[in-house]
């Protein structure tokens, strides 16, 4: 999977999960606040990231992954191990 495949995927998925409009999922925007996101949904994220791409974010990388842009770079950087 490349890149451009995986970003379109993944905010495909997490755009239907968590009910927002696509259009407002940007490299730059914050990820907790375009979703709306609690810490509940936070855990919802994170196991249907890993559940779609098989890739595990543990509690504390998540701390470095505030844009979608940097949530981008973690999956794909990792998708391949």
């Amino acid at each position: 999977m490349d890149r451009v495949e995986l970003i379109s995927q993944l905010n495909e998925i997490l755009a239907q999960e968590f009910e927002v409009d696509i259009a407002t999922i940007t490299p730059e925007a914050n990820v907790k606040e375009t979703l709306m996101l609690n810490s509940l949904d936070v855990v919802d994220m994170i196991a249907i990231i890993e559940f779609k791409f098989g890739v595990k974010i543990p509690a504390t990388e998540l701390s470095d992954i505030q844009t979608f842009e940097a949530l981008y770079d973690y999956v794909f950087q990792n998708i391949k191990k």
